[in-house]
């Protein structure tokens, strides 16, 4: 059997939400894999959502650009939130957001790229690092374009104009006037911040995503204890839904949570006159997928089970 530590147990529960020894059962069943207890823990109803390893917990910024019918994005971490609110770290994701508008959204290119000032943008982040104290990462980018239209951008809790905490793009592509693009653009932006879809559409989910998810569908549907063919339409069910609920253009808006997304396009593309094509979306929050220590947690947690923080639950 696989030793459990706190340190384990601390992880499941920040991932899931589960209770302390949900999550100690859990890795114990499955000889301590992160993954497999995580999907132990849907199968029995007891995570309250999937979440990403690690929640938001890397500080920084995401800074975004807009130039013409291309925008970019850009996430540039620091080790505090006080880094973040440093001119000298803004001024450096504000000039790097919109030399990312031409480097494709390579991160290595962009490491690559002319700083203004001289010297190229890795050079320019070290010497950040010597100056400010305290080290800062160019973490990831990302561009999108639209030959006719406009890709219209959006900040979430901002720092500073085109900088904050998550940085949406949203590429529409049609000849309605800019106006009308930019209306719908930043509506669809400010909704994509909050209800975070996966995929524009259901056919661009992740394929070991599905199969992942219908893995656990499976096993809460046999544990109902009904018959295999309506065990088979609960599984189909859950799919949909998971389905409808991820992809951007079956999102019902949250303006109205009403109406799919796909049809308030094709409704702004009629009152225009021209139709409106949702091409592509990017959404960067802060910090996601990067796991941070949180100390005073983990001591909770060895507290509670009786043991140091990093020695085997018992």
């Amino acid at each position: 059997m696989a030793e459990i530590t706190a340190a384990s147990v601390k992880e499941l529960r920040e991932r899931t939400g589960a209770g302390m020894m949900d999550c100690k059962k859990a890795l114990a069943e499955n000889a301590g894999d992160m993954e497999a207890s995580v999907d132990w823990l849907r199968a029995k109803g007891l995570a309250a959502a999937a979440k990403k390893a690690g929640r938001t917990a890397a500080e920084g910024l995401v800074g975004v650009a807009v130039e013409g019918t291309r925008g970019a994005v850009v996430e540039v971490n620091s080790e505090t939130d006080f880094v973040a609110k440093n001119e000298q770290f803004q001024d450096f994701v504000r000039n790097v957001s919109t030399l990312a508008l031409g480097t494709g959204g390579d991160v290595e290119a962009l490491k690559g790229a002319a700083y203004p000032t001289g010297g190229t943008v890795e050079e320019k982040l070290t010497e950040n690092i010597a100056t400010i104290g305290e080290n800062q990462s160019l973490r990831r980018t990302a561009v999108l374009e639209v030959s006719q239209g406009a890709v219209v951008s959006y900040v979430h809790n901002a720092a500073a104009p085109g900088m904050g905490k998550i940085g949406v793009l949203v590429a529409l592509e049609g000849a309605a006037s800019a106006d009308t693009l930019t209306a719908l653009g930043k509506q669809i932006a400010m909704h994509i911040a909050a209800a975070n879809p996966l995929a524009l559409n259901a056919e661009d989910l992740d394929p070991a995503l599905i199969e992942r998810e219908r893995a656990i569908a499976i096993e809460k549907a046999k544990e109902s204890g009904k018959p295999d063919n309506i065990v088979e339409k609960m599984v189909e069910g859950s799919m949909a839904k998971f389905r409808k609920e991820n992809a951007l253009l079956s999102q019902l808006f949250v303006i109205d949570n009403k109406t799919p997304v796909a049809e308030v396009v094709a409704q702004a593309g009629k009152d225009a006159g021209s139709p409106i094509a949702l091409k592509a979306f990017e959404r960067f929050q802060l910090g996601e997928g990067i796991e941070k220590a949180e100390s005073d947690f983990a001591a909770e947690v060895a507290a509670a089970a009786g043991v140091k923080k990093d020695e085997p639950v018992a």
